[in-house]
């Protein structure tokens, strides 16, 4: 019995027989699942930060450079999957993810007033250059490069996050639940990229992903102790 590619068969006849399905029935099918789930929840992972920034009008503490490079990586991942043609439950989270960082950008340029020129300039050059990308038309290996770049593209992307928050000693408005979301759901895809055989470089880009998500997760922990003291002496 299958349902949008994961196959049921083994397990349901193994739990008719009254016997726990073996692991190498059972890894597989997890490891669909939770690929479903992602895509699932990557549908909400930025819409905890947009509210936040919404109901507070501040974009304090945020890296606006590493959000926009967010927004390139995820474009390059989503076009590569196009251009490959491969399923929608492969890389379903990109497109929705694309979505919600494009909107999260435009909201910290929102509230970033006045905008620098450099800043326009970089947007004005994504929606130039981005729908080119998404429709495949630039070279094969041109493709190729862009593809084994947006791991350090993703990189360069957390980092000046990572900084900001160590420099303020504060996060600031970043959001604890949409950071949460990144890290668990970095932390399933090197579970399911192992375990579908992704190539290395596809398994270590999942890896950063979540080392890097971490690590602002931890800080968001870490940095929220003082700041609470400080509103108590004030209060």
């Amino acid at each position: 019995m299958k349902v949008l590619g994961m196959d049921f068969g083994c397990a349901t006849g193994s739990l008719r027989d009254g016997k726990f399905p073996d692991k190498d029935c059972l890894l597989p099918l997890i490891s669909k699942l939770l690929g479903y789930a992602i895509v699932a929840a990557s549908t909400t992972v930025k819409v905890p930060q947009i509210l936040k920034i919404l109901k507070n009008k501040s974009v304090r503490g945020l890296s606006v450079v590493g959000f926009e490079l967010e927004v390139v990586g995820y474009t390059i991942a989503l076009a590569y999957c196009l251009h490959k043609g491969l399923p929608f439950s492969a890389y379903g989270e990109l497109a929705f993810l694309l979505i919600q960082a494009i909107i999260l950008v435009a909201i910290i340029y929102y509230f970033s007033q006045p905008v620098r020129t450099t800043t326009w300039i970089r947007a004005l050059l994504y929606c130039a250059v981005a729908p080119t990308v998404l429709a495949g038309q630039i070279e094969p290996f041109l493709f190729e490069a862009l593809y084994a770049s947006q791991h350090a593209i993703f990189l360069f992307a957390r980092i000046p996050q990572i900084w900001e928050n160590f420099s303020n000693k504060s996060t600031g408005e970043l959001s604890f639940l949409t950071c949460f979301m990144n890290f668990g759901g970095g932390l399933v895809r090197v579970f399911t990229s192992m375990q579908e055989k992704a190539p290395t470089s596809v398994v270590l880009g999942s890896l950063l992903g979540m080392i890097t998500n971490g690590t602002i997760l931890s800080q968001i922990i870490f940095y929220r102790k003082p700041e609470t003291k400080k509103e108590k002496k004030i209060n």
